[in-house]
């Protein structure tokens, strides 16, 4: 009998230690200490969100591919929290994706995911610094609104500004809107509805006249509408006139622009004769004018007196004794 307790005692106690043993490694193995297989990975956050070794990594939000082996502090930069996770070699971790600290609810434990990169980025190596996105605790979020209160309560007290207006503008308008008021809105209301009952056929008569104007106005803009074609046309036609090089064109050119100069020469000789001749030409003129003068009178005797040109105008002197007779010619 009592070696069949001391039996039963090395039994038990050899299964506390295979299960103590077994306790040991599986807590190990969560924790990274047995030297799981995969590739290590780091990234720095200004908060670490609560990680510490052994927290899961996911993967685009699917099922845990690792566990984070490391955190601490970054001596460099005291302000960044460095986190080394490992994870499984054929999760495709790329150079160009990153990892943030997320969680599945919001009572739920943060973990670290992986945001998937490109399709055509290369496969990042082991012990690679993947880009951390920052992560937004409760308390930063405290701190924001904390930072929004003041703003927030400058807000309020504009609001309570406003509204104390808005009650006055409505409390104005609820006297406008008075009893006498309201009576004289409907006595107005019922004068213009009079108005437009008596005024009605003229409405329609002007009405009538404005749309017979508009129906005249249509042809007369289609008119202008072709005279303002036809216009286009005639200056295109003239465009192609003068941008198209045509040999006749050019001579006619030319020789407009011979006789031009030939012109130019000509009065350029003429006035150099007229200078020359300005003497000779004011004696012939004053001539010219002496003789128009002449003939001018000349014209003017005959028109008076026609006879003169028979007989002299002064008659001969009388002598005494003689006849005044003249002698017969035969």
């Amino acid at each position: 009998m009592p070696l069949q307790a001391k039996r039963e005692r090395a039994l038990v106690g050899l299964f506390v230690l295979v299960v103590a043993g077994l306790l040991v490694a599986t807590l190990f193995s969560m924790g990274g200490v047995l030297g799981r297989s995969g590739r290590v990975y780091r990234a720095y956050f200004k908060n670490a969100g609560g990680l510490g070794p052994g927290s899961e990594v996911r993967y685009a939000g699917g099922p845990p591919v690792g566990r984070v082996t490391a955190v601490r502090t970054n001596f460099q930069n005291p302000g960044r929290i460095e986190i080394v996770f490992r994870v499984d070699d054929q999760v495709p971790v790329k150079v160009d994706s990153k990892a943030k600290i997320s969680s599945l609810g919001p009572l739920g434990d943060n973990f670290l995911g992986i945001v998937p990169g490109s399709a055509t980025a290369p496969r990042a190596p082991s012990d690679t610094v993947l880009t951390g996105m920052d992560y937004a605790s409760f308390d930063d979020l405290t701190s924001k609104i904390n930072e929004l209160a003041p703003q927030a309560s400058a807000l309020l007290i504009n609001l309570n500004s406003r509204v104390t207006e808005l009650q006055e503008t409505l409390r104005r308008v609820n006297g406008l809107l008075d009893a006498n008021n309201r009576a004289n809105i409907a006595a107005s209301l019922a004068n213009v509805r009079g108005m437009l009952a008596e005024d009605r056929p003229t409405l329609h008569s002007t009405l009538n006249n404005v749309n017979n104007t508009s129906s005249k106005l249509a042809p007369l803009i289609d008119d202008f509408k072709s005279a303002a074609n036809q216009a286009n046309i005639t200056l295109s036609h003239v465009d192609e006139t003068v941008m198209e090089d045509r040999p006749d064109l050019r001579q006619a050119v030319s020789e407009l622009r011979a006789t031009l100069a030939s012109a130019s020469d000509l009065t350029d000789q003429l006035n150099s004769t007229l200078n020359t001749n300005s003497d000779n030409l004011d004696v012939i003129i004053a001539n010219l004018r002496d003789v128009t003068e002449n003939l001018k009178a000349f014209t003017e005797r005959i028109k008076t007196r026609p006879a003169s040109l028979i007989r002299s105008s002064t008659p001969p002197e009388h002598v005494p004794g003689q006849s005044s007779k003249q002698p017969n010619r035969r």
